[in-house]
């Protein structure tokens, strides 16, 4: 991600830290997706067509080491959910600094932003699909009941 001390202005750090962002969303969306890079290769064969590497699934590996230590270490956080809902509410920090000390993180500043941004992420897109697929289910139960239900007793 480069070095914060180094004779580059603080502009080029924040430009960085940008385009990860970008890229961290962009692998949060093609996460969900079933389209892996082996598939996407094998489609672009199929099709005759030059694979674009702006198109190609990411993987942790396209990110810098910063992100992939970041990775590592968020996947062995335990997650949290709302008991009630099921909502996704992020992952327990409790244990940080556990992990940190037992695989030696040397830029723990840096390592915990990257974590604390892809976790914001994550919870945002997911509250964004439970959202959209209630207002689907909602438009669904609209359109297939006409309305509301009436039913009456009557005898004769």
């Amino acid at each position: 991600m480069g070095h914060r001390n180094c004779r580059r202005p603080r502009k080029f750090y924040w430009e960085q830290v940008a385009e990860i962002r970008e890229l961290l969303e962009r692998y949060v969306r093609e996460s969900s997706s079933k389209i892996d890079i082996d598939k996407y290769l094998s489609i672009c064969e199929q099709l005759g067509q030059e694979p674009d590497p702006a198109k190609m699934p990411l993987d942790s590996s396209d990110f810098p080491e910063e992100v992939q230590v970041a990775f590592f270490i968020f996947s062995l956080l335990p997650d949290n959910w709302e008991g009630m809902s099921g909502t996704y509410m992020g992952k327990n920090w409790d244990g940080i600094e556990y992990f940190f000390k037992l695989y030696d993180v040397s830029n723990r500043k840096v390592i915990l932003y990257i974590m604390k941004l892809y976790e914001g992420i994550i919870v945002s897109y997911r509250a964004e699909e439970s959202d959209k697929k209630r207002k689907a289910e909602e438009r669904k139960s609209k359109s297939a009941g006409g309305g509301k239900n009436y039913t009456h007793n009557v005898r004769g």
